[in-house]
């Protein structure tokens, strides 16, 4: 089977899309340009299908090389027979291919490899055949008074290397690893003496549950513990049937032979097989809880990613503090500082009198239309301050997530804009940013620190980073980036450019000024026309002159929309302004080689909303003014909230204090709920009603489920 015939069995997904996606990615395409303009090559695959194919291919690419190395190193040996490379090149699984490879891989000093050395290999044929009744007197021929000494060190050699025979042995890993399968059991145990210390662990101090049914929250929690000292963690199996499985493949009868090889077996399993197999299935376990931990934090990152942005408005963006005042700040419609000062609305200070006239001022002087408050500390108290403030004119107040605000303040970013501005300026504008648009200010942010995540810490950072980079890239190519006033950070993510071409463009425009077409960033250094044609699709030019540049259609296709345009005698721009020049065009006319039905269905859709941001608009909650504090609240309290962060037992929910609570999975519905993610989405206004509080462990239960005889 080739490549391509293995994916599309494994994912199931024709082969025809298969081949077309991997010629494509062969060829350096990348995954938001497939799937956005070149669906009649994959079928019309979406982006996580054609993220798959991409995981699945490198995977075979890097097997294959693997085979090579093995083959080479077999092959030196002057091991490699015809039946076994036949076997090798068959094999197209990482594991059975280590496994093939197991009796030919240099070992270090084992029991067995001294044995061998002693000489006691043929002795250990001669027991693994299990046709010798006298094996005392075999034995007795290997006894040579130096390296062996008796019968007994001939025999207990011997048996060492049929221990590791039976190790390496296919047929017996392969049984002892169904035996894991279907019966392994994940316990664990608090360590002696440390019961106090970690009572964050306190669920799994006497854990039992079959490895098979074990969620992933709960593993990484108990794999987070072994690794800090608090839990003991095995994973175990029936040791007699297994046992049972491994002599009915390799103890032939009952003779003296068979007594010792079955000896040695049941050292094998004891001392080689059970060990190795299980760091096998624990490794595979934490790779699986891996998996959902990334994909559920992938999942809430584009949720925060497609945040709906407030648009180009005139902001004031406060990081709300007690003791230090409020840090406020002005932004223009691009988010550009205009202005920064300090207020002490709040306790210790409480100068409402000079904080009222400060913000009142700034609104006049610089025309805010929005205003955005942190959530952080004092976020409830500078919130509730600023609605009793009278401005001239309607400022709608919004509470946003300060998640990583700090760690863009501190970063290398944030000192290049603002070199003369210390953290808590800065910090207040990434706030007033996040209100303007989320999706650009959230990119100058490593994804892990955006507080959306479940155990990051604790999952494959490797994997985590990459899942974590295609969410981000997939989201800005979804909203498109307007070249002219984007980040470098965001450039970055634009399909095929990277961090370098991205600060090319940068001080290209920084050199020259905007740009006035598509086709000008040709001229940007190093952006050739294969970059040109990942990345043009995806980049905005709201300025030019052709109205196809502030679209997603691609220049590749512009030639093809002015004959539209033709046919229907009007110019392009008559063609996106009305809809009965639209509806002139046949496209069965259009249909070509290269151009088929989805992408002039595309470039239909785009002609009607050029440039159009799938993001929603802005929604506004407001929370209850009696809740301020945890002591505020008590069981059966209904409330408003916005949820904040998804995990797979539950969502946390702000309800407009600095402590948010927590929604489990069982209090999610009415119904039985398998994914929370299913039920509600990052930013969604929910109502809750508490159902218990616990203060001393500031933890604060909250369920959506229908109290008795009421709406919620």
């Amino acid at each position: 089977m080739s490549i391509s015939d293995l994916i599309s069995k494994e994912l199931n997904i024709p082969v025809n899309q298969v081949t077309g996606t991997v010629r494509l990615l062969d060829d350096g395409s990348t995954i938001p340009f497939i799937s956005r303009y070149r669906k009649e090559a994959t079928g019309g695959l979406n982006e996580e299908d054609i993220q798959s194919i991409e995981q699945r291919l490198r995977y075979y690419h890097e097997l294959e090389q693997r085979r090579a190395t093995i083959l080479k190193t077999i092959e030196a040996q002057d091991q490699l027979t015809p039946e076994l490379a036949a076997r090798i090149n068959a094999c197209w699984n990482a594991t059975e291919l280590e496994d093939l490879y197991l009796p030919y891989k240099p070992k270090r000093k084992t029991r067995a490899e001294a044995a061998r050395q002693r000489g006691l290999e043929p002795l250990a044929r001669i027991i693994m055949a299990q046709r010798e009744s006298d094996i005392d007197a075999r034995a007795g021929q290997f006894v040579d008074g130096d390296k062996v000494k008796s019968t007994t060190e001939a025999i207990d050699g011997a048996k060492d290397i049929i221990a590791e025979w039976i190790s390496e042995d296919t047929r017996v890993r392969n049984a002892v690893r169904r035996s894991f399968r279907h019966e392994a059991v994940l316990k664990s145990h608090f360590v002696k003496g440390k019961e106090i210390e970690g009572r964050n662990y306190e669920n799994y101090y006497d854990f039992s549950r079959p490895l098979r049914h074990i969620s992933s929250h709960q593993l990484l929690a108990i794999r987070r513990g072994e690794k800090e000292g608090f839990l003991r963690v095995s994973i175990d199996i029936n040791d007699d049937r297994a046992l049972d499985n491994i002599g009915r493949i390799v103890v032939k009868g009952q003779g003296p032979a068979s007594v010792m090889v079955d000896e040695a077996a049941q050292d094998s399993y004891k001392r080689l097989l059970k060990p190795q197999i299980e760091t096998e299935f624990a490794a595979l376990s934490k790779e699986r809880a891996d998996a959902e931990a990334i994909d559920t934090f992938a999942q809430n990152v584009r949720q925060l990613l497609f945040a709906p942005p407030l648009g180009r408005k005139r902001i004031m963006a406060i990081d709300p503090g007690f003791r230090t005042g409020c840090k406020v700040v002005c932004l223009d419609q691009q988010g550009n500082l205009l202005y920064h000062d300090v207020i002490y609305p709040t306790a210790p200070h409480n100068d409402v009198q000079g904080a009222t006239a400060t913000v009142q001022q700034l609104a006049r002087k610089f025309g805010i239309e929005a205003i955005a408050v942190g959530n952080g500390t004092a976020s409830r108290e500078t919130e509730q301050f600023l609605k009793r403030v009278r401005f001239d004119r309607r400022i709608d107040i919004h509470v946003v997530s300060e998640n990583g605000a700090s760690v863009y303040s501190a970063s290398k970013v944030a000192r290049d804009e603002f070199p003369d501005k210390d953290v808590t300026v800065r910090g207040a504008v990434s706030i007033g940013r996040r209100l303007l648009d989320p999706l650009a200010e959230l990119v100058k942010i490593d994804p892990k620190s955006i507080g959306v995540g479940q155990y990051q810490h604790d999952v494959d950072q490797t994997k985590l980073k990459e899942s974590l980079d295609f969410t981000v890239t997939s989201c800005v190519n979804s909203v498109g980036v307007n070249v002219n006033t984007a980040s470098k950070e965001l450039l970055t993510y634009v399909a095929g450019l990277g961090p370098t071409l991205a600060q090319n463009i940068v001080n290209y425009r920084a050199q020259h000024g905007d740009f006035t077409s598509r086709h000008q960033l040709l001229d940007v250094p190093k952006l050739g026309t294969k970059t040109f044609t990942q990345a043009a699709g995806f980049l905005r030019i709201p300025e030019s002159e052709n109205p196809l540049d502030n679209s997603a259609v691609h220049p590749e296709r512009y030639e093809l929309v002015g004959q539209m345009a033709r046919d229907c005698h009007c110019t392009v721009a008559d063609l996106i302004a009305h809809k009965e020049q639209r509806e002139k065009i046949d496209l069965k006319r259009y249909i070509s080689d290269n151009v088929g039905q989805p992408t002039l269905l595309d470039i239909m859709h785009e002609l009607e909303k050029p440039g159009r941001d799938p993001r929603q608009g802005v929604t506004h909650v407001e929370f209850d003014e009696n809740v301020t504090d945890i002591k505020d609240l008590h069981e059966g309290m209904e409330l408003n909230g916005v949820v904040t962060n998804i995990t797979q037992f539950g969502a946390f929910v702000d309800i407009g204090m600095h402590k948010e609570g927590l929604v489990h999975i069982s209090q999610m519905a009415d119904r039985r709920v398998d994914n929370p993610s299913r039920v509600v989405h990052i930013g969604q206004p929910v109502r809750v009603h508490v159902v218990s509080v616990d203060i001393d462990r500031q933890r604060i239960a909250l369920s959506m489920r229908r109290l008795s005889g009421q709406k919620l």
